[in-house]
């Protein structure tokens, strides 16, 4: 009888952390879950992502920010997977946790002789490179090359949790969108993914860019949401010079905000169409959103 393989799933209470440490269960792995807070494993994430603290295997309470409570978390593993990343504004900047956390989580993995580590970084980042965000995953990205362990590197184009903040605003009536709209992306499903990260464990190292099956321009993205809540379609086109200085002004008040939605600006200038995986659809995903809401 074969032993099932272990893997660290970072980042287990986030969107696609949460899809991952069940794709992992599911293909019959050891799943120890690094989350802040275990609590929130109980309960379903905002955008349906499911509740898994009775899927893991052992569930260990760790900051990345905070060396001691991770120094160890690696032992006993032969994956490291990690979807560690800040996707919103808080104490910590993105160097502090998407760089120095997860090398922190690398650091861990070669000292207990991990064979394997899957990262999630961002698709395009070459079009990005000044966004302070995706300076931090790419930092990380090269610690991750050079450190002698065996890796791949995974690019989603968008979530659909990334969508959902659209219909968050749609469902208040008014989508306020830097430029016109007219770029493209095929945004992807945490489950659909999830399968990518997995089905990564195996092969040589390489980065895997990854998107859905549905392509649409931002502007069709909002109009969905606005269908899927039944109100009329309000979006408000800001020019992206004038966001940008709006950047400038949060920057006095909040680096890290202004660092996040830097991101949110830059990823409206041009396409992301990535290679299509998976077969959820984003309509669909909406429509739960707004029955979920009723």
């Amino acid at each position: 009888m074969s032993v099932a393989k272990r893997v660290l799933v970072a980042g287990a209470s986030g969107y696609l952390g949460r899809y991952a440490l069940k794709e992992f269960k599911d293909r019959g792995y050891f799943v120890r879950a690094l989350v802040r807070n275990p609590e929130k494993l109980k309960v379903a994430g905002p955008h349906g992502e499911p509740a898994v603290f009775d899927l893991a295997d052992e569930v260990v309470a760790g900051d990345v920010t905070v060396p001691d409570t991770i120094a160890r978390v690696c032992d006993g593993m032969d994956i490291v997977f990690s979807a560690i990343g800040l996707t919103k504004p808080e104490a910590h900047t993105s160097i502090e946790v998407d760089h120095l956390g997860n090398r922190r989580i690398l650091e861990s993995a070669l000292g207990a002789k991990v064979s394997r580590f899957i990262y999630v970084s961002v698709f395009n980042q070459d079009k990005m490179a000044e966004v302070s965000t995706i300076k931090a995953h790419e930092l990380f990205v090269d610690d991750l090359k050079a450190s002698g362990i065996s890796w791949a590197v995974i690019r989603p184009n968008g979530y659909f949790s990334d969508m959902g903040r659209f219909f968050d605003m749609a469902r208040g009536g008014h989508i306020f969108m830097a430029g016109e709209g007219e770029r493209k992306i095929n945004p992807i499903h945490g489950a659909d993914l999830a399968k990518v990260c997995v089905d990564a464990v195996e092969g040589d190292n390489r980065e895997i860019p990854a998107g859905g099956p549905d392509t649409y321009t931002f502007r069709e993205i909002m109009e969905l949401a606005f269908e899927a809540c039944g109100k009329s379609v309000w979006i408000t086109s800001l020019p992206i010079w004038l966001a940008e200085g709006g950047l400038f002004v949060a920057g006095i008040f909040n680096r890290n905000l202004a660092d996040l939605l830097s991101f949110a600006i830059e990823a409206l200038k041009f396409d992301h169409v990535a290679p299509a995986y998976g077969t959820r659809h984003l309509k669909e995903f909406f429509a739960e959103l707004a029955e979920g809401s009723r």
